[in-house]
């Protein structure tokens, strides 16, 4: 299907039938068995983190793309607005099989992008360029669209940043500690240390900001509508099929010319008006795709609030934590427990817009909290891997991270902050 077709495939849905069907797609629930990580790096030449990075000709990114597209990679490989790559790993049994995956894929992209002389760089925002959308197509014109309405932000976030997400199998109907309530507390809790713990995004257009994760403030400033959560004293699924059908509609997609982009047009009032045009269920489809919470349902769990992080295998830490905290019943009830007491410092707003994630953001581990249960929260990952039969080289960069940056209050922010102060200041400090 082309972005143009739109309005002929799928029938007319009502409110209710619109509630019905998020309310079954969103949670696929069951015993936990799968794993997968999408991971967005920033593309461009071969120059050091503190030697200004150049724009590289659209020309010459596309060229790169097209010899990428040609590789025989398991994983999906996309393209974002401002010329980041994606790659979207299959579906894997096991967290040592997602590992062996994406490795591979990485070594052929690698090679072939050193080829065209370009480098993958893991950082949460693009140290040094500003955003430059470099995709012009309906989706990304209605979404810089809409994003705009609430400031500069959304530009950025469109254009300048990168993450890790893992993807995660929501979990059983039962409680307990592989339940889907269970783990989708434990998502929105953990997501906060998430953050502080990967912290990777100091910079920005080539400044300081003052946060140890830009990317995440930049998510708290795009519209709550798209990029807030839920409240977590509800049932996941009620919550969440109300969140949906309240949220705005990005774009009201059209088979000629420019989408249409309506002005806070809810989904659910959509569908009661049928204005400009009623709405189908290719629309609620794409609707849900354009809603960016830190943790979405999408039949599973994405996590979406990790920074892309540095080296060539600096990915593997966040996923591999993140697996042993959820899929070792005996480490998820642990992690529970470490985390259950930020519940009262995140208060009634969902994340990220709260006191929890704000500060998990600005402060990283510096967050004498956030570093506590981070410390609990890593140290027993380390001791569920071998559970899950993780290798030993994998473990060794689970541990080798806590030892650098966890135990001792840091991130890897923190690492870029110390080379900035070593040489003359970039520039003001941007401020919140």
């Amino acid at each position: 299907m082309s972005e143009g077709d739109c309005t002929a495939l799928g029938e007319v849905i009502t409110e209710a039938e619109a509630e019905a069907l998020v309310r079954g797609i969103c949670f696929k629930t069951g015993p936990p068995r799968k794993v997968g990580v999408e991971l967005e790096w920033i593309v461009h030449e071969p120059r050091p983190l503190l030697k200004p990075w150049l724009p590289l000709p659209p020309e010459r990114l596309d060229a790169a793309y097209v010899a990428l597209r040609a590789l025989p990679l398991s994983s999906a490989l996309t393209v974002e607005p401002g010329g980041q790559l994606e790659l979207s790993s299959l579906p894997a049994d096991t967290l040592t099989e997602c590992v062996s995956a994406m490795r591979a894929d990485l070594t052929a992209v690698r090679a072939t992008l050193r080829g065209h002389g370009l480098v993958l760089s893991g950082h949460g925002t693009d140290p040094w360029l500003p955003p430059r959308r470099v995709l012009h197509q309906p989706r990304y014109d209605a979404l810089e669209a809409s994003l705009d309405r609430a400031g500069p932000a959304g530009r950025s976030m469109m254009c300048s940043s990168a993450s890790v997400q893992v993807c995660l199998d929501a979990g059983h109907e039962e409680p307990g500690p592989q339940g889907l309530g269970r783990r989708w507390r434990l998502a929105h809790l953990l997501g906060a240390v998430l953050v502080a713990a990967f912290a990777n995004s100091p910079m920005l257009s080539g400044r300081p900001t003052g946060w140890r994760s830009t990317r995440q403030l930049l998510w708290e400033r795009i519209d709550v509508g798209r990029s807030g959560g839920v409240p977590l004293d509800f049932d996941p699924r009620e919550a969440w099929t109300r969140h949906a059908l309240d949220a705005p509609v990005m774009c009201v997609r059209t088979d000629d010319g420019p989408w249409q982009v309506p002005d806070a047009l809810a989904f659910r009032q959509w569908a009661r008006t049928g204005e400009p045009r009623p709405p189908t269920r290719s629309d609620l489809d794409y609707h849900l795709t354009t809603l960016f919470p830190p943790v979405r349902p999408r039949g599973h769990l994405e996590l979406r609030m990790i920074d892309a992080q540095p080296g060539d295998d600096g990915w593997l830490v966040p996923l591999a934590v993140t697996t042993a905290l959820f899929d070792d019943p005996q480490a998820a009830e642990t992690a529970y427990r470490a985390v259950k007491p930020l519940a009262e410092r995140a208060g009634p707003l969902p994340a990220p817009h709260n006191p929890l994630w704000r500060d998990a953001a600005r402060l990283g581990l510096a967050d004498p909290e956030l570093r506590e249960a981070a410390t609990a929260c890593f140290t027993t990952a380390l001791e569920a891997l071998p559970r899950l039969g993780v290798d030993a080289d994998v473990r060794q960069a689970v541990a080798d991270f806590t030892h650098r940056y966890v135990v001792r209050g840091r991130c890897p922010a923190d690492d870029v902050l110390d080379l900035l102060t070593r040489q003359p200041a970039q520039g003001r400090t941007v401020r919140s």
